[in-house]
């Protein structure tokens, strides 16, 4: 899979891996992956909301010891 863009939420808490994330999508092209490496557990059920309300694709979730990685495809 190849990663366009990735950003290292690591140590930010809700809502900052989303916020950081939309940020991020907005500045990518229609198709492009976004892989976000978080340490807060609730990014999980996070990204899965924030997908539904925006038309991104989630497209992988795994949990990877303590990070929490999500790759997103924008709409």
């Amino acid at each position: 899979m190849h990663i366009d863009k990735e950003l290292d939420t690591r140590g930010l808490n809700c809502p900052l891996p989303i916020l950081k994330a939309k940020k991020a999508l907005t500045d990518m092209l229609s198709g492009q992956l976004l892989r976000v490496v978080s340490t807060d557990a609730g990014s999980l059920r996070d990204f899965q909301a924030f997908a539904k309300q925006t038309g991104n694709e989630l497209v992988e979730q795994q949990t990877a010891g303590a990070d929490y990685i999500h790759v997103m495809r924008r709409r």
